[in-house]
Protein backbone atom coordinates (compact mmCIF):
# COMPACT_ATOMS: atom_id res chain seq x y z
CA UNK A 1 0.00 0.00 0.00
CA UNK A 2 3.02 2.56 0.08
CA UNK A 3 2.94 2.94 -3.43
CA UNK A 4 0.50 5.86 -4.30
CA UNK A 5 -2.57 4.45 -6.21
CA UNK A 6 -3.08 1.63 -4.41
CA UNK A 7 -5.32 1.00 -1.82
CA UNK A 8 -5.93 -2.19 0.63
CA UNK A 9 -8.22 -4.16 -1.57
CA UNK A 10 -5.69 -3.44 -4.41
CA UNK A 11 -3.27 -4.55 -2.22
CA UNK A 12 -4.86 -7.90 -1.00
CA UNK A 13 -6.10 -8.79 -3.99
CA UNK A 14 -2.79 -9.12 -5.79
CA UNK A 15 -1.10 -10.58 -3.15
CA UNK A 16 -4.01 -12.84 -2.84
CA UNK A 17 -3.59 -13.60 -6.69
CA UNK A 18 0.15 -14.03 -6.63
CA UNK A 19 -0.02 -16.28 -3.83
CA UNK A 20 3.88 -17.36 -3.91
CA UNK A 21 6.29 -14.72 -5.16
CA UNK A 22 9.01 -17.50 -6.02
CA UNK A 23 6.60 -19.08 -8.51
CA UNK A 24 7.60 -16.56 -11.03
CA UNK A 25 11.18 -15.81 -11.96
CA UNK A 26 10.65 -12.17 -13.27
CA UNK A 27 8.43 -9.76 -12.05
CA UNK A 28 7.49 -9.05 -16.37
CA UNK A 29 5.88 -12.71 -15.97
CA UNK A 30 3.49 -11.35 -13.43
CA UNK A 31 1.94 -8.86 -16.07
CA UNK A 32 1.83 -11.65 -18.38
CA UNK A 33 -0.16 -14.39 -16.44
CA UNK A 34 -2.88 -11.63 -15.44
CA UNK A 35 -3.14 -10.33 -18.68
CA UNK A 36 -1.91 -6.82 -19.26
CA UNK A 37 0.66 -7.83 -22.12
CA UNK A 38 -0.15 -7.07 -25.61
CA UNK A 39 -0.90 -9.97 -27.61
CA UNK A 40 1.50 -11.29 -30.64
CA UNK A 41 0.57 -12.06 -34.09
CA UNK A 42 3.11 -12.84 -35.97
CA UNK A 43 2.64 -14.76 -39.36
CA UNK A 44 5.67 -14.71 -42.11
CA UNK A 45 5.77 -10.42 -42.91
CA UNK A 46 3.28 -9.60 -40.64
CA UNK A 47 4.48 -8.61 -37.01
CA UNK A 48 2.22 -6.49 -34.97
CA UNK A 49 1.20 -6.09 -31.34
CA UNK A 50 -2.62 -6.47 -30.68
CA UNK A 51 -4.53 -6.25 -27.97
CA UNK A 52 -4.72 -7.32 -24.60
CA UNK A 53 -5.12 -11.09 -24.35
CA UNK A 54 -7.23 -10.48 -21.05
CA UNK A 55 -6.54 -13.64 -19.87
CA UNK A 56 -5.48 -14.28 -15.58
CA UNK A 57 -7.94 -13.02 -12.59
CA UNK A 58 -10.27 -10.10 -14.60
CA UNK A 59 -11.34 -8.83 -10.65
CA UNK A 60 -7.37 -7.84 -10.80
CA UNK A 61 -6.98 -6.71 -13.69
CA UNK A 62 -9.97 -4.58 -13.15
CA UNK A 63 -8.62 -3.35 -9.58
CA UNK A 64 -5.38 -2.40 -11.26
CA UNK A 65 -6.14 -0.61 -14.00
CA UNK A 66 -8.07 1.40 -11.85
CA UNK A 67 -5.42 1.96 -9.72
CA UNK A 68 -3.74 2.97 -12.54
CA UNK A 69 -6.35 5.89 -13.64
CA UNK A 70 -5.90 6.98 -9.91
CA UNK A 71 -2.51 7.16 -10.75
CA UNK A 72 -2.37 9.21 -14.03
CA UNK A 73 -5.48 11.77 -12.99
CA UNK A 74 -6.10 12.09 -8.89
CA UNK A 75 -2.34 11.51 -7.48
CA UNK A 76 -0.78 14.82 -7.06
CA UNK A 77 2.33 12.89 -5.92
CA UNK A 78 4.97 13.25 -8.58
CA UNK A 79 6.61 10.06 -8.91
CA UNK A 80 8.57 8.44 -12.36
CA UNK A 81 5.43 6.48 -12.68
CA UNK A 82 3.04 8.53 -12.90
CA UNK A 83 5.36 11.23 -15.06
CA UNK A 84 6.02 8.35 -17.49
CA UNK A 85 2.51 7.81 -17.82
CA UNK A 86 1.58 11.23 -18.55
CA UNK A 87 3.86 11.64 -21.09
CA UNK A 88 2.72 8.48 -22.56
CA UNK A 89 -1.03 9.60 -22.53
CA UNK A 90 -0.05 12.32 -24.79
CA UNK A 91 1.04 10.17 -27.60
CA UNK A 92 -1.38 6.87 -27.16
CA UNK A 93 -4.58 7.83 -25.41
CA UNK A 94 -5.99 7.72 -21.51
CA UNK A 95 -7.22 3.91 -21.65
CA UNK A 96 -4.19 2.21 -23.36
CA UNK A 97 -1.92 4.22 -20.91
CA UNK A 98 -3.96 3.49 -17.65
CA UNK A 99 -3.42 -0.61 -18.97
CA UNK A 100 0.32 -0.20 -19.62
CA UNK A 101 0.69 1.65 -15.98
CA UNK A 102 -1.00 -0.92 -14.70
CA UNK A 103 1.25 -3.47 -16.49
CA UNK A 104 4.27 -1.40 -14.35
CA UNK A 105 2.20 -1.41 -11.06
CA UNK A 106 1.74 -5.18 -11.32
CA UNK A 107 5.69 -5.52 -12.05
CA UNK A 108 6.63 -3.30 -9.16
CA UNK A 109 4.30 -5.03 -6.85
CA UNK A 110 5.87 -8.05 -7.46
CA UNK A 111 9.55 -6.79 -7.20
CA UNK A 112 8.16 -5.73 -3.81
CA UNK A 113 7.04 -9.03 -3.25
CA UNK A 114 9.94 -10.94 -3.69
CA UNK A 115 12.03 -8.69 -2.12
CA UNK A 116 10.33 -7.61 0.75
CA UNK A 117 10.96 -3.85 0.64
CA UNK A 118 8.96 -0.86 0.66
CA UNK A 119 8.70 1.45 -2.22
CA UNK A 120 11.85 4.23 -2.09
CA UNK A 121 10.44 6.94 -3.32
CA UNK A 122 12.55 9.78 -4.71
CA UNK A 123 14.02 12.70 -2.83
CA UNK A 124 11.96 16.07 -3.80
CA UNK A 125 13.59 18.26 -6.14
CA UNK A 126 15.55 21.48 -4.52
CA UNK A 127 14.43 24.65 -5.67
Amino acid sequence: MSIPGIGAVTATSFTTAIEDPENFRKSRSVAAWIGLTTRRCQSGDVDYDGHIPRRGDPHLRGLLCEAATVVLTRTTADNALRTWGLQLRERIGCKRTAVAVARKLAVIMHAMLKSGQTLQRQAEPMV
